[in-house]
């Protein structure tokens, strides 16, 4: 039986709903250009970009805590929004959407970024409202309804390619995803990583050098699951779920409980880029197994029972 994986989800139209997600791609076009030939992806998000150059956290930045879970602090490296061109020219180049991230320090900063990203051809934006680790930047802004509310709305009201807005795993975070929404979000992306921490026992100081860092991961998949869930349940909104995705299972749970498209993150970090093509030939398969003719069919068919 042939299957349709093809998904609309916020403006965008996307051949199968397998995505790259944000921190993986770094700042090099050809790495874009690698995971995008051998990894065939739906689309890529850029790696998160400021109005300017961020050095980011000095090593150790992220510790790996078994069973494909990590923390990591990064710190929002990256070259600034002036690159925005070279990054997102590369997917245009093999039909690729490529979706930008950007994060402000307020919401001036964040439609000055917007404008430049939609400027650089970018296919949508993603607001990164939700980093854990950064002061100044990210939770911060987005924890706060209304804030989230007056950045979406004030970006919405200057570009015309689709605004998505990237939350954490917070309580009010249906609250928060509401007023995203009632701004003009054409989608949601939950959810960024969770604060932890990892203590060396020896030394009796903190691994990572900002202390605080992001769980992402395994560990990470099941809140994933629980806040698409209700999210969900609540809104009956395009969200795109991200955390914990590292084979077809975990993607069709992410599916299953709301998600109309995932992004893919930790599975690239032991994996080479074809373990895209695996979770998405994998889900194909399962749809056959089940007899569903078309993916739009598992969105969200969590049995609420």
């Amino acid at each position: 039986m042939v299957v349709s994986l093809e998904v609309l989800v916020g403006g965008l139209r996307l051949k199968h709903p397998v995505m790259v997600g944000s921190g993986v791609l770094g700042d090099k076009p050809e790495l874009i250009e690698r995971l995008v030939r051998e990894g065939d992806p739906s689309a890529v998000v850029t790696k998160t970009l400021t109005k300017y150059r961020r050095e980011g956290y000095l090593p150790p930045i992220i510790v790996e805590l078994g069973c494909d879970s990590y923390l990591n602090a990064v710190g929002l490296a990256n070259p600034g929004i002036e690159v925005v061109n070279d990054l997102v020219s590369v997917g245009l180049r093999y039909g690729i959407p490529v979706v930008v991230s950007i994060a402000g320090s307020s919401i001036d900063e964040f439609v000055e970024l917007g404008i430049k990203a939609e400027l650089g051809k970018a296919s949508a934006i993603e607001l990164n409202l939700s980093c854990p680790h950064v002061k100044g930047l990210g939770a911060e802004l987005g924890r706060d309804p209304q804030t989230t509310y007056e950045v979406v709305r004030n970006v919405k009201s200057v570009v015309k390619i689709p605004v998505w807005v990237k939350l954490g795993p917070w309580d009010n975070v249906v609250e928060v995803a509401s007023k995203s929404l009632s701004a003009g979000a054409n989608a949601l992306v939950l959810i960024n990583t969770l604060r932890g921490m990892k203590i060396d026992i020896y030394s009796r100081k903190p691994i990572l050098t900002a202390r605080v860092g992001g769980l992402s991961g395994k560990a990470l998949h099941p809140v994933a699951v629980r806040v698409i869930y209700e999210v969900y349940k609540e809104l009956k909104c395009d969200i795109v779920g991200v955390g914990g995705v590292l084979n077809h299972e975990t993607a069709i749970e992410l599916i299953l409980a709301g998600a109309k498209a995932v992004q893919v993150v930790s599975a690239l970090i032991k994996n080479p880029p074809t373990v895209i093509k695996e979770i998405v030939n994998s889900i194909s398969n399962y749809m056959n197994e089940i007899d569903i003719k078309d993916i739009k069919h598992l969105v969200g068919a969590v049995t609420h029972d």
